[in-house]
């Protein structure tokens, strides 16, 4: 506490330039250490807002990756499955798959995150790792399974952009 009473405020997490989540955006290679932490890059610490003071919720992600949220955004994401409802069996295989493995993860001192081992294992990560930052989320992916998944051909990619982005009017 500062002489006048008041708690310094730690300026490190908090962005001027960004206070909507779904500006998240980068993607980052960086590498886990042997006990299983990784640095948040701080270009992408830059990008939190003040409220997630440095709180984020790492899941399983829908392919062989990691997801994590900063905290403000898994408040979004836990807002909408509370909302299911619960007595209707996939919603409930959903929440139980979804949530499985689901931590709270705070930034230590020198900005990593620890990586539950049970998420390494379903992830495949080991060391080399590619963080992939979109809509207000952070994918966790092993290098060689993330290059695998975007590594297509220009035509396919092309067809892919057609089927999903050909029916939306361009801005």
């Amino acid at each position: 506490m500062g002489g006048n009473g008041i708690l310094p405020l730690d300026l490190r997490y908090i962005s001027t330039t960004n206070q909507n989540m779904s500006g998240l955006l980068g993607e980052f290679e960086v590498n886990m250490d042997p006990k299983g932490r990784l640095k948040v890059p701080s270009a992408l610490i830059k990008q939190l807002s003040a409220e997630d003071n440095a709180r984020f919720v790492i899941t399983r992600g829908f392919e062989k990756c990691l997801v994590l949220y900063p905290f403000s955004e898994w408040q979004k994401v836990s807002a909408r499955l509370n909302g299911l409802n619960m007595f209707v069996k996939k919603n409930r295989d959903f929440v139980r798959y979804f949530m499985s493995g689901a931590t709270e993860l705070t930034l230590d001192s020198s900005e990593r995150v620890l990586v539950p081992k049970p998420l390494q294992a379903y992830a495949g990560i080991t060391k080399e790792i590619v963080l992939s930052a979109f809509q207000g989320k952070v994918e966790i992916w092993d290098k060689d399974q993330y290059t695998s998944v975007i590594d297509m051909q220009s035509d396919d990619f092309a067809g892919l952009a057609e089927e999903v982005m050909g029916d939306t009017p361009d801005e």
